[in-house]
C-alpha cells in the first residue's frame, strides 16, 4: 500500500512537524514500506494461534497499600538536612533569572 506525499504532509501537520520536500519523499518511501509489511502480516493465517499479550509468564507481585505510622512527621523533619517552618526545605528546581 503506497502512501502519497499529501498524506505524509497531512501526518506531519497533525504531528506539528515541519518537513522539507526531501524529507517528505523519504518518509513517503519509508511509510509505504511499513504499510506494505503490515499488509503482509495481515495475510498470515493466525486462526490456530492463541492471542498473546505477554510472553514471559512473569507477573507483577503487588503488596497491599497500607497506611502505617512507621515514620512520624517529627521523625521525618528530624532526618531532613534542612527545614523551614515545619516543612522539609529543598533546592529550587526552576532556574531563576535575575
Amino acid at each position: 500500500m503506497a502512501i502519497s506525499k499529501e498524506e505524509v504532509s497531512r501526518i506531519a501537520q497533525l504531528a506539528r512537524i515541519e518537513l522539507t520536500p526531501t524529507e517528505i519523499e523519504q518518509f513517503q518511501v519509508e511509510l509505504s514500506r511499513i504499510l506494505e509489511y503490515v499488509d503482509q502480516l495481515n495475510e498470515l493465517d493466525t486462526t490456530d494461534v492463541q492471542p498473546t499479550a505477554q510472553v514471559t509468564g512473569l507477573e507483577n507481585r503487588m503488596r497491599p497499600d497500607v497506611v502505617n505510622d512507621e515514620f512520624s512527621r517529627d521523625a521525618m523533619l528530624a532526618s531532613a538536612i534542612e527545614t523551614a517552618e515545619g516543612h522539609i526545605k529543598v533546592k529550587s528546581v526552576f532556574n531563576k533569572k535575575t
